[in-house]
């Protein structure tokens, strides 16, 4: 059993900046896919970014991002403490959700599709106030 944790939420200001962490359990960390997904009110969780995990001991990760975010968030990760980090910045109201995080410890094929994983955190919440 994973546990996933993330951390990080917040009020912000709009064009503002904001660093979301998520810990995941389990000592094969560096292996597992991690995405962050949002959900905001009255609307679907979509997927927000991912990163894949060590393949065959290389350290040579995919970034996968929605065109909505895409140049103002950045995915990175820290196998030495089991930690995904989502750095987001020049934010916008639009960005105001609950944010997940989750894992995948088996192989992903669509890293974009929440089936993909299979532990998820509680979620926090980011709010972008105008």
């Amino acid at each position: 059993q994973v546990q996933v944790v993330e951390s990080g939420g917040g009020l912000v200001q709009a064009g503002g900046s904001l660093r979301l962490s998520c810990v995941a359990s389990g000592r094969t960390f560096s292996t597992y896919a991690m995405g962050w997904f949002r959900q905001a009110p009255g609307k679907e969780r979509d997927f927000v970014a991912s990163i894949s995990g060590t393949e065959s001991g290389r350290r040579i990760y995919s970034e996968y991002y929605s065109d909505s975010v895409k140049g103002r968030f950045t995915i990175s990760r820290d196998n030495a403490k089991n930690t995904v980090y989502l750095q987001m910045i020049t934010m916008k109201p639009e960005d105001t959700a609950v944010y997940y995080c989750a894992a995948a410890t088996t192989p992903v094929t669509i890293a974009t599709l929440m089936t993909a994983y299979n532990y998820w955190g509680q979620g926090t919440q980011v709010t972008v106030s105008s």
